[in-house]
């Protein structure tokens, strides 16, 4: 009797470590997945220069991206910057305290300074774009369970083609 309760308590021992195998690999693949995709987003707003949205500018070439990727998690964005609502539309929608909710990724405007003698000095017409993706992590038997926020920002673009409004950056002390 004692080797049928010591063998089923090592093969639940085996279970739990698989599941924790296959919950790590999930999360491993969803985490690249979301990163490959924010880059990729980085990569066609410093290609057109900014955040284009006539048509065939880069916001709708953003969006069909991600519809194309099967990317539909929404999230809360910070207020003052820009999100989309839905990936059908070509246009970016301001956040406000009213309407945080429910984005699909989220841009903000900054622009670029420089430290020269203890002081900031503002590049003229220099900016960077810092764009939130969401990422989900996904069980198959339990669903989403959390949503992580997937950072990153453009290189320095010069005179950008939108005329979205420039959040000051943040000065770290």
């Amino acid at each position: 009797m004692r080797e049928a309760i010591g063998g089923t308590w090592l093969t639940q021992l085996v279970i739990i470590f698989m599941l924790l195998f296959v919950a790590f690999l999930a999360l491993s693949l969803n985490y690249t997945k979301a990163f490959k995709m924010k880059n990729e987003v980085l990569t066609i707003i410093e290609k057109y220069e900014g955040l284009t949205d006539k048509e065939n500018g880069s916001i709708q070439i953003i969006n069909n991206y991600l519809k194309n990727n099967n990317y539909r998690v929404t999230k809360r964005c910070p207020e003052g910057s820009y999100g989309v609502r839905s990936l059908d539309s070509a246009t970016l929608t301001e956040v406000t305290k009213e309407n945080k909710n429910n984005y699909y990724y989220c841009v903000t405007k900054m622009s670029k300074s420089v430290m020269a003698n203890g002081e900031n000095y503002k590049e003229e017409g220099q900016v960077y774009y810092k764009v939130n993706l969401f990422l989900y992590f996904n069980l198959p038997i339990l669903g989403d369970i959390f949503k992580f926020d997937v950072n990153g920002s453009t290189g320095n673009i010069i005179h950008p083609g939108d005329t979205l409004k420039i959040i000051k950056k943040e000065e770290k002390k």
